[in-house]
């Protein structure tokens, strides 16, 4: 049986991001990707967006590496010569009723050290005179990245630090702490691979992967759900040079507005709780008729927007750890002071801001492993 310093499955942004953190680290690496190219999956059906971190709860890991995260991908994108744009990102309110919401937004922002500057309505449409809003928050720190190419330097980084990815490779089960503590992995064909590191970033997947590793305690898995968002293009040119979200309402950030480097804009995503368990279920088709709900919400902040110029664009699916009447929960990074089993990290729940954070979240997982002296090279076996 073949034996390497670690296994990384899923080949998406954030696995290969972890990868590329293990093999600069010193660790002999080998992700294993079911599909024939790096991020098939979620990671090819998002917005896109680089986040500046307003959102997420302050001290939480969706702050911090938000904010850690943005900082290495635009020195990524910089020394890698990534295609992006820091285009900002203004957060509109249109009535009196959402200006609290935009001032708790403001705080959240400065609590985790994003740079923000708050608009009046005047200071707001001389920025983007087609918008309509009362107030505004500016964050100049908000971004576009071209994802494959963000994809492409990872693994490339990954590959110079002697690691590879193995396509078609997809993962059946592991059996975790055997054989003097290494981890194996057994594959579709039967194929195995052992090591004392595996970390398991396979976002769709990653909880029913898990419960086939046996000597993990099934109450260390969260039970998986999938919310479809559903983005539309416009027809014709984009009305704004940034990008434009309404005040952030419950969870969901409302009908938004983003740009690609080409300057196309789309709106979306919306949220659309599946009735599936696995996958292999997800209708990925989308819905032109959905977008009869768009044209309101958006006419809310951009009231020029014409009739019949939404056109169904493409799907994502988030890989959520809650349901839908639930409060969001933070990432989860579950390492051994967690579930007890060495060199074992499970990536839970990794939506946005997922692409963003994703060198972070490498960062993260490689200290983990590191303050336990998992998988280094000369280690007693745990």
């Amino acid at each position: 049986m073949d034996r390497v310093d670690a296994i990384v499955i899923g080949a998406g942004v954030v696995g290969l991001a972890v990868a590329r953190a293990l093999a600069q680290g010193g660790r002999e690496t080998i992700v294993l990707e079911a599909q024939a190219g790096i991020g098939q999956g979620v990671s090819s059906r998002n917005s896109e967006v680089i986040h500046a971190g307003l959102y997420y709860a302050p001290g939480s890991l969706k702050a911090r590496l938000c904010v850690r995260g943005k900082e290495l991908l635009y020195a990524l994108c910089a020394s890698h010569g990534i295609g992006h744009r820091r285009c900002g990102k203004l957060t509109v309110a249109n009535s009196e009723a959402e200006v609290p919401s935009l001032r708790g937004l403001q705080a959240r922002a400065v609590a985790n050290g994003v740079e923000v500057e708050w608009l009046e309505s005047d200071q707001a449409l001389a920025m983007e005179p087609g918008l309509r809003c009362i107030a505004a928050l500016h964050s100049p720190s908000t971004g576009i990245v071209d994802s494959h190419g963000f994809m492409l330097a990872l693994q490339g980084d990954l590959e110079r630090a002697g690691g590879i990815v193995a396509f078609g490779a997809p993962v059946d089960s592991a059996r975790l702490g055997v054989q003097g503590g290494l981890h194996v992995v057994k594959l579709s064909d039967g194929t195995e691979l052992a090591a004392p590191v595996l970390v398991n970033a396979a976002s769709l997947h990653a909880c029913a992967l898990a419960r086939r590793f046996e000597g993990l305690d099934p109450r260390f898995v969260p039970r998986e759900w999938f919310a479809k968002g559903n983005y539309y293009a416009l027809s014709g040119r984009a009305p704004f040079t940034r990008l434009i979200y309404p005040a952030p309402a419950d969870a969901h950030l409302g009908t938004h507005l983003t740009l690609d480097l080409g300057g196309q804009a789309k709106f979306g995503p919306d949220i659309e709780w599946l009735d599936i368990r696995t996958p292999e279920e997800i209708d990925w088709r989308v819905d032109p008729a959905r977008a009869d709900g768009f044209y309101s919400e958006v006419r809310r902040y951009w009231p020029g927007l014409p009739d019949g110029s939404l056109q169904p664009s493409y799907s994502g699916v988030r890989p959520k750890i809650h349901g839908p009447h639930e409060k969001a929960p933070d990432f989860r990074i579950d390492g051994p002071a967690l579930h007890g089993v060495a060199g074992l990290v499970n990536l839970f729940g990794i939506e946005s801001p997922g692409l963003t954070s994703a060198m972070a979240i490498g960062e993260e997982v490689a200290a983990m492993l590191q303050a336990t002296g998992d998988g280094l090279r000369g280690s007693s076996p745990q």
